[in-house]
């Protein structure tokens, strides 16, 4: 096919702009061997092009997933229609180094990458293109903003101190499960406890290590507590826990055996060696409780319960067992 001399530069100015722009192009026949691609794309993967030319894509890029490609670029072809994958869906077609400065931690190049298939003169597809964009800075700044996201939120349902949920947050999933036994009841039990005598820990040893003593009572909650439990720090030395699945008999287990392990304990301190132990109120969830509120005040009056009969005891709410 001759050329104009005027088309002639045209050409090869179209040829050096896909050479030199900062997106990748590939292009592939049907069987999908490689007839052309451009500076990007020969720059990132270190592969001369001289040397890939005529060869299968897969074999060039041994890491590409051929069936995930192939079954793309069939539906691309066969609908004569493009297709786009962004990096969210799939972080990379081709495995390449990043190379932005700013965002070099990450170790390869997050990519948008768009097929498109080249119709011939008489409409059929004769070739398909892969438009690569580098899409590094801006994947990299949406994951970092979410992760900065994530971290707000967990802070926000997390108590400081002890790591465990905060009071207003361990409310919310009390209600949440109150809700649920609206529309199927199931055996939950709750469980409030209290620190016996804390404040004589405070006056005495000073409030760092009454800090450490509440976080090893919040470490002695997780380890005895089920996955499924909810456990939160309700403010001051007291604790709370929502135990699904629990009928009253279990969730007395439960807290005898949580009573002995911290009467059993000795708490090592910055102060030396300290010994304490926690009075508790349970009280299992009832038809006749208006709300979470109502059935968090039945706990607590058991607690006080077993504060007021000397501490170091398990009330169960209704029946004033210990």
């Amino acid at each position: 096919m001759s050329q104009s001399p005027g088309g002639m530069s045209e050409f090869h100015w179209l040829i050096e702009v896909l050479q030199t722009v900062d997106i990748g192009i590939v292009v592939l026949d049907l069987d999908y061997n490689i007839t052309a691609w451009n500076g990007f794309i020969e720059n990132n993967s270190g592969v001369d092009s001289a040397d890939a030319i005529g060869r299968s894509l897969f074999d060039v890029f041994s890491e590409l997933s051929e069936q995930w490609f192939k079954h793309k670029a069939e539906t691309v072809i066969q609908l004569r229609n493009r297709a786009f994958t962004t990096w969210e869906q799939r972080p990379y077609v081709f495995k390449f180094k990043n190379t932005r400065p700013v965002t070099g931690m990450t170790p390869f190049m997050y990519q948008n990458t768009t097929f498109i298939p080249v119709i011939g003169p008489a409409g059929e597809v004769q070739n398909l293109a892969i438009i690569v964009y580098d899409v590094s800075d801006t994947a990299i700044s949406k994951i970092e903003l979410k992760g900065a996201n994530d971290q707000l939120a967990q802070l926000s349902r997390t108590d400081g101190l002890t790591q465990l949920l905060n009071r207003g947050h361990w409310e919310e999933l009390l209600e949440a499960e109150f809700m649920r036994q609206q529309r199927k009841v199931r055996d939950m039990s709750l469980v409030m406890l209290d620190i016996d005598h804390f404040k004589e820990i405070n006056d005495n040893y000073g409030h760092q290590t009454g800090d450490e003593v509440l976080r090893a009572v919040a470490k002695l909650l997780q380890e005895n507590s089920r996955a499924s439990d909810y456990y939160g720090r309700y403010g001051g030395e007291e604790f709370a826990l929502l135990l699904r699945d629990s009928d009253t008999q279990s969730a007395m287990q439960f807290a005898e055996r949580l009573r002995e392990t911290v009467e059993q304990t000795s708490f090592h301190t910055a102060q030396g060696e300290i010994k304490l132990t926690i009075s508790l109120g349970v009280a299992g969830w009832s038809d006749q409780l208006a709300d979470h509120r109502a059935w968090m005040k039945v706990a607590d009056q058991a607690l006080y319960q077993s504060k007021n009969a000397g501490r170091n005891q398990i009330t169960l709410a209704g029946t004033g067992q210990a």
